[in-house]
Order: C-alpha cells, then structure tokens, then sequence
C-alpha cells in the first residue's frame, strides 16, 4: 500500500510538471510568450516624430543612420508605390521594393506609416530571446530539475504513512503496546498523536476488562466452593444453619454478579443516565438503617444516578461493617461547591500502603489469606461512580482509630 501510494503521489506529481511543459511550449511554438516592447507599441507615434517630414534629406538620412547605431537596426523608407527612398544598415535589408524584403530569423520587424505617405521598416535583432527549440529545452529541463526535487519530499512523506500502516497493522495483530511514531506538527503527525491516544485508552479498556474477568472467575470459586459443600450437607442434614449458608452464599453470588455488571457498563460506550435528582441525605439514612450504622449531616440535593449513589453508599457501609468494627457512621456535609459523604468505622484501620491501593478491583493486602477476604469491587466501584459523577473517592487519615473513607461529589449537573 505505500509504494503505490507514493508511486500515485509521484506520478501526479510528474504528469502535472509534463502538462505545463507541454503548455507552455505550445505557446512557444505559436509565438505568445514574445513580449511586446514599449517602442513596438508606440512604432507609428515614435517613427513619425524621429522622421519629421519638415526635416531634409540628408538630416532624415542622418536621424536613420542614429537610429540603426542606437538600436543596432537595419532601416529603411519606402514609398507609397514600395521604392526605397533611403536607409541604413546592411544594405541587403535595403531592397529596392519592400515586397521584396528577405525575412530574417531572430529578427523583428517593425512597420509604420508616416505623414507624407511613406514607410517605415526597422529590422531589429530580437535581444535576449533564445530560440524556441531551446526554450523547450529550458522546460524540459526545469520540470526534471523539479521531479529530482520531489523525490524526496514525497518519498519522506509516504514512508511516514508507511510507517504509521505497519503500527496499525502490529496494533491490529494483537500487540496493544504498539505505537504510531509522531514526527512534525503536520496532517500526519496529528493523526497518528489521535491513533495514539484511542489506543492508550482501548488499551486500558481491554487489560481492566482482562483484570476483571480473571479476578472475577477466581473470587467466584470460593462461594461456589462453599455452595456446593453446602448443599450436600444440606442432602444429608436439611438444618436451618446449612440453609442459611446457601441463602448467603448465594446472594454473595449474585452481589458479586451485579458488581461486575456494573462495573462492565461503566467502562463501555453506553453509560447510565446522570438526570435524576437525589436527595443525599435520605438515601444515606435509608442505607444506614439496613446496615445499622449512624447517620448525620446537611440535607443536600444534587443531580445523577439515584441508583448508582446508591451502591456508592452501600458499599461503603459494608466495607466497615465486613473489615472494621462498630460504631460505623455516615455523615454527609456540604462543602460548598461539593457533597462530601463520609463513612468512618473504629476497626484497626489501614496501613498507609494499602490505603493507595483499596480502589483497585480485587486488591488483598499481602498477608491476609483468601478466608479473610479482600475488598472485593465494593470500593473499585465507589470509585468508579464517583469519577462517573465527576467526583473523587479517597481514604483519609482518621483523628483515631478505624478507618476512613470519603467521596466528594460535585453540586449542580453531574458530569463525566
């Protein structure tokens, strides 16, 4: 594909430099590019002032001889009836009959009828006009000195696209890390600077896509473990405890199911609307009740996804009740230009290095065991709705013990 395109692009190149030559040398041959002198187009006014009919012979016959040295001239005046009268220069020029005047190659002849009825003739050697066949030389040679010059430039040019083919075609292959190389400021280098930036982000899309499903498909083996033990005990023993555990280990399941769903559509190209009002508050003291945590603050109201504040809300919750200690409260305060949600819980805390990385999908703190658990998508989601929100989710350093988390969550319109 790049060597016909730059054969196309120098082709063009070359059948255009061919179609002005071809141009301009048939306006050589048929004489349009002579330019008109000044004197040629003033012949008659200039000719019958120089040649006065008041002047003599011999001072008419002077003014030619000063003429033909200035111009370097062959001239003559003829009669009405075409006889010579007088002239200078060669004489050969000087026939006794104007229609019997040779023609002259590199000559150019002016003609001018004076007062008394006479003829002017001046024969003047064409200054600084090559011959046509050299002229088309000429061309030809400047539009070969052109292509010689394009070369390059179009060679360089479409080597660029070449190069930017190959990358796309690695990128396309599979290899994600491949990149356009970005030269210059021009059409080019700004597109492969855009192939860049949407492969950046399909990049990411696709490794946290890979992330989820593995991480995914490992957390879902420990309920499906336990629920599997479970309903064969419950074959054997049909007891309450054994039925509470497949009741639990189910709905782990599908909370674990609809986090990942959640997660999936807020990393596609079909996002859930952001236009319907919420009361803050009341969606914290609702939540809060089911988690029997305490709640606090200022009635707030902002525009989003009532739904998806709510899991924000719900996982924060759990993840106090699951890995700190009660009390665990709520509050939610306004901030000025934010809605700051606050969950806070009197367990042992987090260490400053799991503290950075609590948001990451399925992140464990080394040293705990799968038993233990880890923070599941419960806070990579409460990130993700916040950012959703055009907001931010981080862990604060508590004034006691426990740990803290905040989301900040912009008043007004909601945005990406």
């Amino acid at each position: 594909m790049g060597s016909r395109l730059f054969l196309k692009i120098y082709l063009t190149v070359l059948g255009s430099l061919a179609l002005v030559v071809i141009a301009l040398s048939t306006l050589a041959f048929l004489g349009r590019l002579d330019t008109r002198s000044p004197f040629e187009d003033r012949v008659d006014r200039f000719a019958s002032v120089m040649l006065s009919s008041d002047l003599s012979f011999d001072q008419r016959q002077a003014m030619l001889e000063k003429l033909s040295n200035a111009f370097d001239a062959d001239i003559a005046i003829y009669a009405a009836d075409g006889k010579i009268l007088q002239g200078a220069g060669d004489p050969r020029f000087n026939t006794q009959n104007a229609d019997a005047m040779p023609k002259r190659r590199h000559f150019r002849v002016f003609s001018a009828i004076l007062p008394d009825g006479s003829r002017f003739v001046a024969s003047v050697r064409r200054p600084f006009v090559p011959p046509r066949g050299n002229l088309i030389i000429s061309f030809l040679v400047i539009a070969a000195l052109i292509g010689v010059a394009a070369y390059p430039v179009v060679r360089h040019l479409t080597r660029r696209l070449d190069q930017m083919r190959t990358s796309m075609e690695n990128w396309g292959s599979g290899t994600l890390a491949e990149r356009v190389p970005v030269s210059g400021k021009d059409e080019i280098a700004t597109v492969a600077r855009t192939f860049n930036l949407a492969a950046d982000r399909i990049e990411t899309l696709v490794n946290s896509q890979r992330n989820l499903l593995a991480n995914a498909s490992h957390e879902l083996r420990s309920p499906l473990a336990r629920l599997r033990m479970a309903i064969e005990m419950f074959e054997v023993s049909q007891s309450q405890p054994t039925k509470n555990e497949i009741i639990r280990n189910l709905a782990e399941l599908d909370e674990l199911v609809e986090e990942i769903l959640l997660k999936s559509r807020l990393d596609g190209d079909r996002p859930p609307p952001l236009d319907q009002p919420i009361d803050l508050l009341a969606l914290a003291a609702e939540e809060a009740a089911f988690a029997d945590a305490d709640v606090e603050g200022d009635e707030i109201r902002l525009t989003g996804n009532e739904r998806m504040i709510r899991r924000l809300i719900r996982n924060l919750l759990q993840n106090a009740i699951r890995h700190g200690k009660p009390p665990v409260g709520i509050a939610v305060r306004n901030k000025g230009d934010v809605a700051e949600i606050r969950v806070q819980d009197h367990g042992s805390g987090l260490k400053s290095e799991d503290a950075e990385r609590v948001f990451e999908p399925f992140y464990r703190p080394p040293g705990r065991s799968e038993t233990d658990g880890g923070w599941g998508l419960g806070l990579a989601l409460v990130a993700e709705i916040a950012r959703f929100h055009g907001g931010r989710a981080y862990a604060a350093q508590p004034a006691e013990t426990g740990a803290v988390f905040v989301v900040e969550l912009p008043l007004g319109a909601s945005h990406l």
